[in-house]
This record gives C-alpha cells, sequence and structure tokens, in this order.
C-alpha cells in the first residue's frame, strides 16, 4: 500500500527527513513513533500529498501521491485542520460524501465514532474530543483502502478511545492499511501491527512489538535495588541469566514461561522482598522511546 523509498524533506539546510525507507501493508496498523522533531509528520505530509520531498520515492498503490485516481482510496485525518467551523457535523459530512464515487452514509459515521447526527452545534464549538471524532468520520467516509492518522485519540475520554480504537481495528481486519502517528503508547500497544520508531529523520528501529521490547525472550520486574542475583538466577534452569538493568529493574533474559515467572516470585517472598511489575519482555515501549532520547541528548 505504501512504499517509500530514501526519502529527503528539508527545511533550508536542515534535513526532517534524512534517507527514510519505510512500508506499509494492507490489513495492518502501522505505528511510526518517535520524539517531537523526529520527521514524523513531515513524511506523513510527503505522503498525502501535502508537501513535496526534496528527494526519494514515494508511492502509494505504486503510484505517487499527486496522482488522480488514488485519492478516493484514501482517508486523511490531521492533528489540526480538517473542519469547517461554522458548519454541523452531518452538514460537512454530506458536503463531503459528495465528492467521493461512492461513500458511506455521514449519519452512520458519525454515530460510530460517538456523535449525534441531529446535534445543532457548529464544529468549532465541538470540544476537542468531539472534533477529533468528526474528523475520524470524515476520514472514514469514502471507505477508504488507505488511511493516514495523526493523533486520532487525542483529547478523547476513555470510552470513546476504545470505541474508536475497536473501529480502527475493524477496518484493518476488512483489509484496510492504516497508518498511526500518535504519543498515546497504549493506543500503539492495543492496534500496531508493526511499529516504526523514527529519530532524526531516519528509521532508528522497526518491527513488531514482541520483537521491539523483547517479549520472546525476556522478563523483567521491579524490586529492592541491589539484591542478590546470582540467588535467583540458580534456581532458574540452565540458559536463564539475571541483572539489574537499571538501580530497581531487573531482567531475566530466557524464554517467559509460567514456571519461570512463578520461581520470581516465590524467590521475592524468600527474600522478604516485594516483586513488583513482573511481566514479559526487557523493557516497555515507552522505556524504548526514553532509552532511546537519552542517547540523542548525550
Amino acid at each position: 500500500m505504501v512504499e517509500i523509498s530514501d526519502l529527503i524533506v528539508k527545511y533550508g539546510e536542515f534535513r526532517a527527513v534524512d534517507g527514510l525507507n519505510f512500508q506499509a501493508e494492507s490489513g495492518q496498523i502501522t505505528a511510526i513513533l518517535g520524539p517531537n522533531g523526529a520527521g514524523k509528520s513531515s513524511t506523513i505530509e510527503v505522503a498525502c500529498n501535502l508537501r513535496s520531498a526534496d528527494s526519494g520515492q514515494v508511492r502509494l498503490f505504486g503510484q505517487p501521491p499527486h496522482s488522480q485516481d488514488i485519492r478516493a482510496r484514501m482517508g486523511v485525518m490531521l492533528q489540526s485542520g480538517g473542519l469547517y467551523p461554522t458548519a454541523r457535523p452531518l452538514e460537512w459530512l454530506e458536503y463531503l460524501a459528495k465528492l467521493y464515487p461512492q461513500s458511506d452514509k455521514p449519519a452512520e459515521l458519525l454515530t460510530a465514532v460517538g456523535i449525534d447526527p441531529g446535534t445543532r452545534t457548529q464544529t468549532r464549538r465541538l470540544s476537542g474530543g468531539e472534533q477529533q471524532r468528526v474528523k475520524l468520520a470524515a476520514a472514514l467516509l469514502g471507505n477508504p483502502e488507505l488511511l493516514f492518522l495523526d493523533e486520532p485519540t487525542a483529547g478523547l475520554d476513555a470510552l470513546a478511545r476504545r470505541n474508536l480504537l475497536d473501529l480502527l481495528k475493524s477496518r484493518r481486519d476488512a483489509g484496510a492499511a492504516i497508518v498511526l502517528t500518535t504519543h498515546m503508547l497504549p493506543d500503539v500497544e492495543d492496534l500496531a501491527d508493526s511499529i516504526t520508531v523514527m529519530s532524526q529523520g531516519k528509521v532508528a528501529m522497526s518491527g513488531t512489538l514482541a520483537e521491539l521490547t523483547g517479549t520472546r525472550s525476556a522478563l523483567s520486574f521491579g524490586a529492592p535495588t541491589g539484591l542478590n542475583c546470582s540467588t535467583l538466577g540458580s534456581s532458574l534452569p540452565m540458559g536463564y541469566s539475571v541483572r539489574e538493568t537499571t538501580p530497581g529493574k531487573y531482567v531475566v533474559a530466557g524464554t517467559p514461561t509460567p514456571d519461570i515467572m512463578s520461581s520470581i516470585t516465590t524467590w521475592g517472598a524468600a527474600q522478604g522482598v516485594m516483586v513488583t511489575d513482573l511481566g514479559i519482555g526487557d523493557r516497555t515501549l515507552e522505556q524504548l522511546l526514553i532509552d532511546m532520547s537519552s542517547a540523542e541528548v548525550q
């Protein structure tokens, strides 16, 4: 669906995107993560034909972003803009629906995202979360095969967020390719089939959540700092090792199993300490991004 090769986007002499290679497949949700200034928005803007690349190649459905015949197959939701301020939600979607050869029913889409189609409130007077929902409905209007979403759950309450995530999953399961940029890491952990982490305009790492966080090859837990790890290591099967990675954070390298988790808690009880935050993986997605940002600063 999306193929980006050697993309460069410059602002003056500064390279916001510096030789990026990226792919997104149909039937998958691909998350692009990274700190502010990593080049995420510039990449999405080029892919949506809102900004020109200085060099490199972007292909959507095998065609360049400016191709006229792919626009009806795409949906775009940006973090800012995308609403007519004095229109009511249903009026706005009914207008947009006329721009598509075929579209979903605006009233049904508004209901699906939790907006009353009969509301008389102008979009500019809606709350931030309500505006996000109307923008998502607009992005879904043409039943797109490809969706670009920038911070889609910003400002949503817990129930609205859950309903929106379920809606995106259903579109993914129907075969759509969804490219998501967000700072809401729980959304990524819940949704993403593939994750690309950007740093300084380049891909720093990519893979599934399990691959990036090590959930197939490690467990981690919290406990008081300075514990004797050798006593835990001696109680585990051959091939497992234990280390304190940061003060109070311990990682057990080896395949996670229920027996290993039980051994960790039993060991903690024998030591008279409380084992906390026991989970699979050697780091959370949040810790991965923090570690990466800290390395950049240094």
